[in-house]
């Protein structure tokens, strides 16, 4: 479900993520490629960040405006995956924190602000305001009257904690800031490195925990402020706080976990009285459904659930519609790719990875997984089709590979780079036939149809290639720890700046963001014969406060990118949210609202419109 192009976690995440690390790792969410929702990586060894010397206020009003007090007893039914005590845990920087990977932590541990894609500006949630000045400070102000659900009040000292254990987890922030202090309890003050375009929202974006529950580890981590982040003690402090197990989760949002309520199926979110627009929020109760696509399926036909945002085959989805369930197709942003292990000597050849490129039917790979809303990835430059022209000029567009299916052209690329088919049809080089093992996360509907149909193309066209899915969260730590072949995973990321679908392209699963090998990718790549660094390249597209000025270099990262093909983006994943209306819930905005633009799994819109007082129960 959700694929996260979390940011996350922040990417990354997630990354994430997973989505999707650090805030919470890219974790797989409900049957779809998980999303970047919020990258949590830095991508390369020197800091580059540092917002813009503009003042950047936010829009005021609106994240508070709700007319309406919320309806009593009225109750949503939402879905997303989670694990059971004790696996599941409420650490919400470490794996496996329940709702940490997922599109209702917005809700729970809220960032300062949310992006409203539609409009390209950011919504004030903690935060009410914020700027920056010529010295590269970054000061945000906070709201007021705010309480924790333990009945502590929410300060700029929930902020600074946050920051100071976001630092020891190794979140990609820390490549952007320098130091955080609190000149007041509503005042939090952070200084970048240098200006960064992308750095606002590393802020604004990140998820803010409790100083009641994390003081202790935070003061831990602020008195290891001046070692290196990969020096020994930060690793043994990371090491001792990745076991640290709070024994609530606590929310400033306006829902708070029952953990009373936490069962194998379903867990329910209540109430929190003095959390954000708790007296505006619509809803007195959020029942959480847990389990994947094949879990929440017959709940959504029995009406049981209002929007769930698992990727259903076509079939399912056709079903729900004949039931009366109105499917939405907000975009992602993301979707599938085929990852590689570098340490193979043949993936590690951009030839078989061009050729595997020119043998596969994207088109009527991304049909079979999704329907209408897999769209076959077109421009091949590591994010999402939409935000191209936004970033690369007509005359770059032009020399980009498309990589159209043209068996022909795989085949003379393989016969070029020393390869013969035999006759038992498989391809076959120095280092033997090219037969590979391919896996996905078995829950994931999308992606396991993806992988199936994958696998049948390129043993048809003579890579042989068996398809076997892997529990997802173990498919996850699998790819991680460099302990597959050939892999899906989601490229892209929910960011409207192609940073951050780099970061999860290229950073999420190598070192040192992935805890293991991960891909084992070079970031120093031959590119029309010059060596290139793609680590510093990356740097580049976010480096200065002038997003003209970066097109230049996210150009570059682009035709690098459609060149050496470091994983090949299979479609563009678009919602096929069921969303049910007339029953718990009047009625979703019309399909044409700007709400939809913003994407599933970062900044989700349904959140969005909670959050707003703006998605009504049935009277």
């Amino acid at each position: 479900m959700k694929h996260r192009f979390i940011f996350p976690l922040l990417v990354v995440l997630a990354l994430i993520l997973a989505a999707c690390g650090g805030t919470a790792p890219p974790a797989a969410a409900p049957t779809a490629a998980p999303a970047a929702a919020q990258p949590t990586a830095a991508p390369a060894e020197q800091p580059t960040a540092a917002p813009a010397a503009q003042p950047t206020a936010a829009p005021a009003a609106e994240a508070t405006a709700a007319p309406q007090t919320a309806a009593g007893g009225a109750e949503f039914h939402g879905a997303w995956p989670y694990q059971l005590p004790p696996k599941g845990h409420f650490n919400t920087f470490v794996t496996n924190a329940i709702l940490a990977d997922g599109i209702y932590r917005d809700m729970l541990e809220m960032p300062m602000a949310i992006y409203d894609w539609a409009n390209s500006k950011f919504i004030p949630l903690l935060a009410t305001e914020w700027t920056s000045d010529a010295d590269n400070n970054f000061t945000v102000k906070l709201r007021s009257g705010l309480k924790w659900s333990d009945g502590s009040d929410f300060s700029s000292d929930d902020v600074v904690t946050t920051f100071q254990l976001a630092r020891v987890v190794g979140l990609s922030v820390w490549r952007y800031i320098d130091k955080v202090e609190a000149p007041d309890k509503a005042t939090v003050k952070f200084h970048f490195i240098k200006p960064s375009s992308v750095a606002p929202r590393f802020i604004l974006k990140q998820y803010i925990t409790a100083n009641s529950i994390y003081k202790e580890w935070g003061d831990k981590a602020k008195a290891l402020a001046d070692k290196p982040a990969d020096s020994d003690e930060v690793k043994a402090l990371r090491k001792e706080f990745d076991e640290f197990r709070p024994k609530e989760d606590v929310s400033i949002g306006p829902v708070k976990l029952d953990p009373a309520s936490i069962t194998s199926s379903q867990l329910t979110l209540v109430k929190n009285p003095g959390g954000f627009n708790a007296d505006t929020f619509p809803f007195e109760k959020l029942v959480i459904y847990n389990g994947e696509t094949p879990d929440v399926t017959p709940l959504v036909l029995s009406k049981d659930i209002d929007y769930a945002t698992h990727g259903f085959p076509p079939a399912t989805e056709k079903s729900f519609q004949d039931a009366g369930i109105r499917i939405i197709r907000p975009a992602t942003v993301s979707g599938p790719a085929i990852f590689f292990n570098y340490t193979n000597k043949d993936l590690a050849n951009v030839a078989v990875r061009q050729a595997i490129a020119y043998a596969v039917k994207r088109d009527e790979n991304g049909t079979v997984s999704l329907g209408d809303s897999g769209k076959a990835v077109k421009y091949m430059t590591g994010f999402s089709d939409n935000m191209v022209p936004t970033w690369i000029s007509q005359d770059a567009l032009g020399k980009l590979n498309t990589y159209d299916y043209d068996p022909t052209k795989a085949e003379d690329l393989l016969t070029k780079a020393g390869y013969k088919k035999g006759a038992d049809g498989v391809w076959a080089g120095p280092n033997g036939p090219l037969e590979f093992e391919l896996t996905a996360p078995a829950e994931f509907a999308d992606w396991s149809a993806a992988a199936e149909n994958l696998a049948n193309q390129l043993t048809d066209f003579g890579i042989k290639t068996t398809f076997r899915g892997v529990q997802f969260q173990q498919q996850l730590q699998d790819v991680q720890q460099g302990n597959f072949t050939i892999a899906i995973r989601a490229w892209g990321a929910g960011n409207p700046h192609p940073f951050f679908s780099y970061e999860s392209d290229l950073l999420v699963f190598n070192a040192p963001r992935s805890p293991g090998p991960g891909m084992s990718f070079p970031f120093k790549q031959q590119v029309d014969g010059k060596e290139i660094d793609l680590n510093d390249l990356l740097n580049k597209t976010a480096e200065g406060a002038d997003e003209a000025a970066q097109k230049a270099p996210v150009t570059d990262m682009a035709m690098a990118f459609n060149q050496l093909l470091p994983i090949v983006p299979l479609w563009e994943r678009y919602g096929n949210n069921a969303s049910l209306e007339g029953v718990r819930v009047d009625k979703f905005p019309a399909d044409d609202d700007p709400i939809w633009k913003n994407p599933v799994y970062a900044d989700n819109p349904v959140v969005v419109l909670l959050l707003q007082g703006k998605l009504k129960p049935k009277a």
